[in-house]
């Protein structure tokens, strides 16, 4: 394995091996996970309970800085030549998650759909106030704030240069009901700056995966919500199983380089986790999706090979190559990942969870049955 990597990193291997060998690794995890989990609703259930138990009691974020090390303070330049006009950096969808790469729509199209999905989703409507947790580069930030000019959007993101291009882009668009904090997910509560409370919808794409102490967490966002209010969560999920990203030998690749200190939850991992929020609905986004996406960036870092070297160079210096032939192989791992089983194995969840009305702010037993 470790020769194998070297001749990755070095450039030396096609990216068939490449995906052939992601392939045979996705495969040991499912096998590794299987033994954990076992089969059938009832060690599933025991299983479920342990892995929530370990969740319960640490920190919000264990390692904030890693996120904006590994993802969030990349320049936005790189993201601008890999992504596509929105900067979605997150699963798009497409009108057929089943056609080739080559044959895919443009990632502008599939980009707009997911926002316009995500917003009808979360029912969001024109005048109401709304938090955005972990709002990235934007995307979903600027489309609510040109979509309902009359709500109110507060996006928080643990980046400042995320802030100062969020902010850049809404004051060239003319957009004035948007306001970007930077903040630590750990400190959010009891923050003079931040309006704790009122929020008519809450909404966080691809944030919880960073998350670990789910439960602390959504009970905070209880506390933000009016009562009635929303909250609509897309995360990336396994169908059954749930597990950390953790660096135990060289293959653990993802959690060294990408993901460190990052959960893969499971899909109905909203509606398993003890918090005073109601589940009300949640919905599989097939994985090929993703996998289409995913395909889509290594495709635009190609065909801007140049500029994402030079937008890289202050990050990574004399490595800005090996870290590009890196930022390759994660696309390449996304697109694989999420490709498994015909987009069945990993996926897309999406979730909605409201707030009782008259519910009190400290942590109830909540229902678990989707309406």
């Amino acid at each position: 394995m470790r020769f194998s990597l070297a001749l990755v990193d070095r450039g030396l291997m096609p990216d068939r091996l490449i995906r052939a060998g992601i392939r045979r690794l996705l495969q040991e995890r499912l096998d590794e996970q299987r033994a954990i989990w076992g089969e059938g609703p009832g060690p599933r259930e025991t299983a479920m309970e342990r892995w929530l138990q370990s969740l319960r009691g640490g920190a919000i974020a264990p390692v904030p800085e890693k996120a904006n090390e590994q993802h969030y303070e990349v320049p936005p330049a790189f993201f601008q030549a890999a992504l596509g006009p929105h900067l979605k950096y997150s699963s798009c969808l497409y009108p057929d998650p089943a056609v080739s790469p080559k044959d895919a729509p443009p990632l502008e199209e599939a980009e707009a759909a997911m926002l316009a999905l995500t917003c009808e989703r979360a029912q969001l409507d024109d005048g109401q106030d709304v938090l955005e947790m972990g709002c990235g580069w934007g995307s979903l930030t600027l489309w609510m704030g040109a979509h309902y000019p009359n709500s109110r959007i507060v996006a928080v993101s643990n980046s400042a240069p995320q802030r100062a291009f969020i902010e850049g882009q809404a004051a060239e668009r003319g957009l004035t009901n948007i306001t970007v904090l930077t903040r630590d997910m750990n400190q959010l509560t009891g923050d003079p700056a931040f309006p704790s409370s009122g929020f008519d919808r809450a909404v966080s794409v691809e944030m919880f995966e960073h998350m670990s102490n789910w439960e602390a967490l959504l009970t905070r966002v209880h506390g933000w919500l009016k009562d009635g209010g929303l909250f609509f969560a897309h995360v990336f999920a396994h169908r059954s199983y749930a597990y950390r990203f953790e660096v135990q030998d060289e293959s653990d690749w993802m959690s060294q380089h990408f993901f460190s200190g990052g959960i893969m939850p499971s899909r109905d991992q909203f509606q398993r986790v003890q918090c005073p929020l109601e589940a009300v609905d949640q919905w599989d986004v097939d994985g090929r999706h993703y996998s289409l996406t995913a395909e889509a960036w290594l495709g635009n870092l190609d065909m801007h090979r140049k500029e994402v070297e030079a937008s890289l160079k202050a990050l990574y210096g004399a490595e800005t190559r090996l870290w590009v032939r890196r930022w390759r192989v994660f696309f390449l791992s996304c697109a694989e990942l999420f490709g498994v089983a015909d987009g069945k194995e990993w996926l897309v969840s999406h979730n909605l969870l409201r707030r009782r009305p008259g519910s009190a702010t400290a942590l109830e037993s909540p229902s678990r049955s989707n309406a």
